[in-house]
Order: C-alpha cells, then sequence, then structure tokens
C-alpha cells in the first residue's frame, strides 16, 4: 500500500440489524477484538491498554463510558516512536485531542493537495467530514497517543455499515480548498457564546490557552470560553476554575465528552435522588455524565483546574429552561458535599477558599477584575508554535 492509498477497513463482522438489544456501533466494535474500556471514567487514557488495529496499521483500543449511551465514541489512535499510521477517509467530522507526545498531520482528498500541521501534548483539532488524513510520531523515543471524538454510533444506527464512513469516496473539497495556514492556524476570537467564543481547527495547548471570560452561573470563581469549529455542529467549551474552590452541581443531556487538560481533582455524579459516583482526575482523565445525572467539580490542587467538554450535535442536546431543576446553589446543597471537599483538600495540607457567604446567599457574586468583565485577551503566549 502506498502512502496515498486509504488502508483496507479490516472487519467482516455481519451487523444484525435485528438485535435491537444491541447498536450497530457496539458489535461493529466487539467484533473487532481490540480492547474496549468501559465503566463511567478513564483516570489516565495515558495507559489504558490498547492492541493492533491491522486497519490503521498501529495500536488502537476503544473507549464506551456510560454517558456516552450511543451518541458519541471515543477511539484511542497509538503511534509508536518515528512511526506513522494508515491513512484514511472519514466520513464524519473528528475531533482530536492529543493525550500525550508530538507528531503531525497531513490530510488531503482528491483533487486538493495536502495539508501538514504539527501537534503537541494537549492540542486539539478538527479533521473536516470526507478528508483522507494521516498521523504521525514526530519523536523516536516514545509513542504518540491520541483520542478522537466523533458522531459514529448515531450514523451507524442510520447506515449499519462501517465502510460507508471508513473510505468511502464522498468528500466536500471545499472544506479543505484554503490555504494551509488558513485551515489550521491558530483559533481566532470571534463574537457569541458566553461572552468569549474561539473559532478555528486547531488549538495549540489547552493546558496553556487563555482568552476565557468570568463564568457566574457555575460559581466558584471560574471562568469560560466556548470553543467553535468552522463548518460543524462539533464544538464545546473550556472550563477553569481556581485552586479552592468548587463548582456548583449541574445536569444535562449525554454525550458531553470531558477531558481534563490541567489540574488535581474530582468530580461527583448522581442520579436525582441515588447514590453517587466519585470520578478522580488529574491531566488526561476523561469522564461522560450519564443522561440527566448532576454532576459537580472539585480543585483540590494548588493550581487552576481546566476541562475541556466537547458537546453531542444540537439535536442530542436535551433544552434546559430552568436553573432551579437542573442546577443546585451552594446554599441548597447537601452538607456532606461542602464537608467532604473540606475533608479531601485539607488531605493535601491546603484550605476551602470558597467564601462562608456563597453557603448563606444564592445571589451571591464572585469578584472578578474590570478586565475580565469586559471580556479577556488571548495571551500571546498561548497561541505559538509548539
Amino acid at each position: 500500500m502506498t502512502d496515498d492509498a486509504p488502508a483496507k477497513l479490516i472487519s467482516d463482522l455481519k451487523i444484525d440489524t435485528d438485535a435491537r438489544s444491541t447498536l450497530p456501533y457496539d458489535q461493529w466494535v466487539q467484533g473487532l477484538g481490540l480492547p474496549l474500556h468501559t465503566g463511567y471514567f478513564i483516570e489516565d487514557c495515558r495507559t489504558i491498554e490498547t492492541a493492533p488495529w491491522d486497519f490503521l496499521g498501529c495500536n488502537s483500543a476503544f473507549i464506551q463510558l456510560a454517558g456516552m449511551e450511543g451518541i458519541v465514541d471515543a477511539r484511542v489512535t497509538e503511534i509508536a516512536p518515528g512511526g506513522t499510521v494508515a491513512p484514511y477517509r472519514f466520513a464524519l467530522d473528528e475531533a482530536v485531542y492529543v493525550v500525550d507526545g508530538q507528531g503531525m498531520t497531513t490530510i488531503w482528498a482528491d483533487g486538493v493537495g495536502k495539508k501538514t500541521f504539527e501537534w503537541g501534548p494537549r492540542s486539539l483539532f478538527l479533521i473536516p467530514r470526507g478528508s483522507i488524513r494521516q498521523f504521525s510520531n514526530a519523536r523516536g523515543d516514545k509513542p504518540a497517543r491520541l483520542i478522537s471524538n466523533t458522531h459514529l454510533p448515531v450514523g451507524m444506527s442510520l447506515v449499519p455499515d462501517p465502510s460507508y464512513f471508513f473510505n468511502n469516496d464522498y468528500q466536500d473539497t471545499q472544506l479543505l480548498e484554503t490555504s494551509e495556514d488558513e485551515l489550521y492556524s491558530v483559533a481566532k476570537r470571534a463574537p457569541g457564546g458566553r461572552g468569549a467564543s474561539w473559532h478555528g481547527n486547531f488549538f495549540t495547548d489547552l493546558a496553556a490557552w487563555n482568552g476565557l471570560v468570568p463564568h457566574r452561573q457555575r460559581g466558584g470563581g471560574g471562568h469560560v470560553v466556548d470553543i467553535r469549529f468552522p463548518h460543524s455542529e462539533m464544538g464545546g467549551h473550556m472550563s477553569v476554575f481556581p485552586p479552592g474552590t468548587y463548582k456548583k452541581a449541574h445536569r444535562h443531556g449525554p454525550g458531553v465528552f470531558i477531558m481534563i487538560p490541567a489540574g488535581e481533582g474530582y468530580s461527583i455524579m448522581w442520579p436525582e435522588g441515588e447514590e453517587k459516583v466519585i470520578v478522580p482526575w488529574h491531566e488526561a482523565s476523561m469522564f461522560v455524565p450519564p443522561n440527566n445525572w448532576f454532576h459537580q467539580h472539585f480543585n483540590v490542587s494548588v493550581e487552576p483546574a481546566r476541562y475541556l467538554a466537547l458537546s453531542p450535535i444540537k439535536q442530542m442536546r436535551a433544552e434546559r429552561n430552568n436553573r432551579l431543576l437542573d442546577q443546585i446553589e451552594y446554599p441548597v446543597e447537601e452538607p456532606w458535599v461542602r464537608k467532604m471537599y473540606e475533608e479531601e483538600i485539607g488531605k493535601r495540607g491546603l484550605e476551602s477558599l470558597m467564601p462562608e457567604e456563597v453557603y448563606q446567599d444564592p445571589h451571591y457574586k464572585w469578584t472578578y477584575d474590570e478586565n475580565e468583565e469586559q471580556g479577556a485577551v488571548l495571551d500571546a503566549s498561548a497561541g505559538r508554535g509548539l
């Protein structure tokens, strides 16, 4: 096979469309025989088991956490030191987060020349639908590891044939017919969102990315920035909140893929009135809150904590118009929440910086400086080369 030839899809699995209890996507993944990681969270995506997948010519694995619920998927691609995976075309938009390593991605389509860009740890980028892509590891001393996020489970429920999505001749050349610098230049600020929205196909390092604005709704003195990919319904946001604080519990629909670029803490997830699930996290942790489960994020480190949340397509997002039902304010949260946080942060020799007033006044306003109130400006160091 030449470098330009898409790899052959390795799966002779016959999908039983009459098996109502198992989604076509689930049947396909299980039939591949690759490691399949399930549960409520992955504490460290850098260390989970992978195995050879002939289709890509590299080690791979799949992740199916409880909150994905047949809407989104997660696929691990591990590139050997100095290695290059087989090229493949994919019919859907593919968001890729770099868990570890440094490398390059080359994309092209029939009649459109190759475009190559470099990435490093904690980079986030979008590969447009219908394009051919190939990933390479720039380092010769350690593997690189990527996690892809797509809506393939939804697609395969409509067309239960993986070859319809992998290496299908469909392409939209207009998505690539722009200069290389423009297509994968650093994302730029644009109007919209919650006061700060970053628009582009490439985010260099989410642990260093600034240009966030106050996020009063969730408390904890946090900040937020919305992420928008051009010509795609995929997107999301990144939240940052200070040490010694935690955010308000809230809930929403399924399929919100959460990855931790920086910080250390834990989250609590629970369906209303039922038992709680504790999710410990640090860099490279991942979790997906199940449908309509409350979840709450706690920072137990001396540094700001960050999480990236990639949202499902619009049709899959539940409309939330009643904050009284879908968010728990500090004064009415159960007392054990505060008690547990103070105990956990105390184990590290730290103290909670949550103001006493937040537990008494549901309208308490966190203090932000004047510049933040008007909207932050991109830190020049956050958008430079790797």
